[in-house]
């Protein structure tokens, strides 16, 4: 919202000694967001005076039209003769008042004006646009053309407002009355301690048989619809200098008198506005739901086709505007053929959702959209209708029809009780309840009660509605910077976690075998779940969806880091970086079985332990996952060999590093799962509690899934449940004990059918090894059919036996590796090779 300080003094009477800078050091004090103060006007230096076009004369033989005027600009020059000037704009003649900037002047961005020849002849100044004034778009071409009635040699400074100083205030949604001055207004003056010029108090028509028609089909999407008529007016009116120089300080472009009449009216008082060209609306006006597929061309020119959830205004026609977010072409006033002599005024009040669903769904905003979602003043309808029939009676000479029109859905103040002793419980701060009840009037609150306080709401204050609603007021009104800063004070022995001990050392160890952390957002569209090859039933594809999603594009909480991982890697890829090796440790979401309603917890105390076990029911399952991505080479090429890429090895290894982390004995074995290479994809698994559980999935991922995310060939990932693997863990885990006596390694090399997995006969080897055993490593897998016979294979471990106490003789290293490999044979069908 940018607010001019010549405007908002209209208001308030500040000080005449008040600057943009010290506004703006008093609004932040109370809490509004004032970005920048833009000094408009401020190398901007005279003389610039209005002055009339005498003669032009049209210079021949140049590149462009050229033309050489005489301008009368009065005793400004000093000497009361035309002054000589060349243009190369056309859209002035003579006759028409313009403005002059003379030699000696400097235009804003330093550019200094001096008599000087050009195009053969000796120009003593410049006749302006708004562009070089700084005015901003004023939604013309050319030269600025003034109204005839404004002498010759008038300060054009004064008379254009070029010196002002603009607030530029980013409105959180919460305040969305500070999208108008008036909010604004009200603001600085309960930051100044001075009195508000209420700009909504006028004086208007009670409702009458006589107005507009109006059928309203749904009070829930309009609860206030007020309409009014005025007639005769003069189509050749244009806006004043004064109007549109506002608009365009507020960041709006003038358009034509009834449209700049409405959007100064919504800048003033916060309610949008519409106003329809009366001979183009056939019938009464409607406003209901739209049918499925109707049509409507808005004011932006676009076909738009309608959902059964908009909101619509309408005539006996269809529908002729988009409810609080832009109106139809059919019944737009055209100044371009100056045939509109009688409009309507639409000042209505829409359901803030039912407004920004729409205007999401068409992707269509607006300025009156940015407020309705917002929330704006139902109360204030009927006085900016008011506003609107008395500018355009003023300036367009119209008549304003005896008939007015309103409807309004029955509705009750909104009132809370809260004890006058909250605010000082929530910031810690006696503020007594004299303060809280003069805070909460300064705000327009009705207050009543001793010790519990009756509070009813003003109208214009939606993001009231509760107790901690009105403590945040008399907070930020009383300071922030008033409130004592105090350090918490912690019961001793409280430290991180098991899982924060664990999130933070498999980090460490990812990072240390060579991996780069990859922080992603936790949203994801659905249609990711069809480019990772997940079946229609995975439970995966269970999400939990957001009610108001950053992007609708993304709409739902990840169920899996991949596809953040996978997005990573493609961008790095794609700007040059091939050897990538990423990683993620985060959380993803599950909605419940059975979802249930959050409680809402205090902040005037500790909540209790029940609350807060009540608000983790009611949160989705968020389980801790970790995950790598790898593509390119996972060692260099270099002098010391040639280095080798990344293969599906290296994302089980990396699941690997991580069960250690944890304290967790994995279980590898191949596997089939959705993103995953159906021959190079391990499943991961634990036991638990006795059961064994599928924890994750490492490898090459899918070539499909490649493709369809763009990613370099043989691309590799794993994922793994890190809540699981803490549940399966025996605890912290133990550090080695270190013995002094040496290791009796023995190498054996099974056989065994092709299908039986490496996992199983080195579980078999680990049993029957028994405690002897310190480690047990595969280093070969042979496979000939002419040596071993078809379809099977060979295993080559290397066991490695230490006891704590002595020195293994041969026969007790050989002793345990006979019963390792009997019990081997016994479960897989292992036999010892030849």
């Amino acid at each position: 919202m940018r607010v001019p300080l010549s405007w908002l003094r209209e208001y308030v009477d500040l000080p005449a000694t008040e600057t943009g800078r010290d506004v703006q050091e008093k609004l932040i004090s109370v809490g509004l967001e004032v970005e920048t103060v833009e000094q408009l006007g401020a190398d901007l230096k005279g003389p610039l005076v209005v002055g009339q076009v005498l003669t032009i004369e049209e210079l021949e033989g140049f590149k462009k039209p050229i033309r050489f005027c005489t301008v009368d600009v009065g005793r400004a020059n000093g000497t009361g003769e035309p002054q000589e000037i060349v243009c190369g704009a056309r859209n002035f003649s003579v006759g028409d008042k313009v403005v002059v900037v003379l030699p000696g002047a400097v235009l804003p961005g330093g550019f200094a004006i001096s008599a000087r020849k050009t195009y053969g002849r000796t120009s003593h100044g410049m006749i302006c646009s708004s562009d070089e004034l700084g005015m901003g778009d004023d939604g013309s071409k050319g030269i600025i053309v003034l109204p005839p009635e404004h002498e010759v040699g008038t300060d054009a400074v004064e008379l254009l407002q070029l010196v002002d100083e603009v607030l530029d205030i980013a409105v959180t949604p919460d305040r969305g009355y500070c999208l108008s001055m008036r909010g604004v207004a009200r603001e600085t003056a309960i930051a100044y301690g001075l009195p508000l010029r209420d700009p909504a108090l006028l004086d208007v028509p009670a409702p009458n048989a006589y107005g507009y028609p109006v059928q309203v089909a749904d009070p829930f999407g309009c609860d206030r619809f007020t309409a009014r008529t005025v007639s005769g007016l003069d189509p050749e009116a244009h806006s004043p200098i004064w109007l549109r120089r506002r608009l365009q300080k507020a960041g709006m472009r003038p358009i034509s008198l009834a449209v700049d009449v409405t959007n100064y009216v919504m800048l003033e008082l916060g309610q949008p506005l519409h106003a329809y060209d009366r001979a183009r609306v056939r019938g009464a006006i409607g406003v209901r739901r739209a049918e499925q597929g109707e049509q409507l061309t808005t004011l932006d020119g676009v076909s738009r086709t309608l959902d059964a959830g908009d909101l619509v205004i309408t005539d006996d026609g269809g529908p002729i505007g988009l409810a609080g977010v832009m109106g139809g072409a059919h019944t737009e006033i055209d100044d371009t053929e100056g045939t509109t002599t009688d409009v309507v005024i639409e000042a209505a009040h829409f359901d803030a959702i039912s407004v920004a669903r729409t205007a999401r769904r068409h992707k269509l905003s607006s300025e009156a959209s940015r407020r309705f979602e917002r929330g704006v003043d139902p109360q204030a309808a009927s006085a900016a209708a008011q506003r609107t029939v008395d500018l355009l009676v003023l300036l367009a000479g119209g008549t304003a029809d005896a008939g007015v029109t309103e409807v309004i859905a029955p509705s009750a103040p909104r009132t809370i009780a809260v004890p006058a002793d909250h605010p000082d419980r929530v910031a810690g701060v006696a503020y007594g309840r004299g303060t809280v009840v003069r805070r909460l009037q300064e705000i327009g609150c009705d207050v009543y009660g001793q010790d519990e306080l009756i509070v009813t709401v003003p109208s214009w204050r939606p993001d009231l509605t509760d107790p901690n609603d009105l403590a945040e007021e008399v907070i930020r009104l009383e300071g922030y910077e008033n409130l004592p800063s105090t350090l918490p004070k912690p019961p001793a022995g409280r430290g991180l976690t098991g899982r924060q001990r664990l999130h933070r050392r498999i980090g460490r160890a990812l990072a240390g075998a060579g991996y780069v952390e990859a922080l992603s957002y936790p949203f994801l569209g659905e249609q990711v779940f069809d480019r990772l090859g997940l079946a229609a039933d995975d439970p995966v594809r269970r999400v939990v969806k957001l009610v108001n999603p950053l992007s609708d594009e993304e709409p739902a909480l990840r169920t899996t880091l991949l596809p953040g991982l996978l997005g990573a890697l493609r961008r790095n890829d794609g700007r040059g970086s091939h050897d990538l090796a990423l990683f993620e440790t985060g959380l993803v979401f599950h909605p419940r079985e059975e979802p249930r309603a959050a409680v809402r917890l205090p902040v005037d105390r500790r909540p209790t332990d029940e609350e807060i076990a009540s608000l983790t029911e009611a949160l989705p399952v968020q389980p801790r996952h970790a995950a790598v991505v790898l593509a390119g080479a996972r060692e260099q090429a270099g002098w010391w060999g040639g280095g080798r890429p990344a293969d599906w090895a290296d994302a089980v290894e990396a699941a690997r590093t991580v069960a250690r982390e944890a304290g967790t004995d994995l279980i590898v074995r191949k596997g089939q799962y959705g993103p995953w290479h159906p021959g190079r994809c391990a499943e991961l698994a634990v036991v638990a509690a006795g059961a064994e559980r599928v924890v994750g999935y490492a490898g090459e991922l899918h070539p499909g899934v490649l493709k369809t995310f763009g990613l370099p060939a043989r691309t590799c990932a794993m994922e793994l449940d890190l809540d699981a693997l803490e549940e399966a863990s025996a605890g912290l885990v133990k550090s080695p004990r270190i013995s002094s006596f040496p290791v009796a390694t023995q190498d054996v090399a099974l056989v065994v059918d092709r299908s039986v997995p490496h996992a199983d006969v080195e579980a078999a080897l680990r049993e029957g090894a028994g405690e002897l055993l310190e480690s047990i490593r595969l280093f070969d897998v042979y496979e000939s059919a002419a040596q071993l016979g078809e379809g099977r294979k060979s295993l080559a471990y290397a066991l490695r036996f230490r006891a704590p106490d002595r020195t293994l003789t041969v026969d007790e290293a050989s002793a345990a590796r006979d019963a390792a490999v009997a019990l081997a044979g016994e479960r897989t069908g292992a036999a010892l090779r030849a």
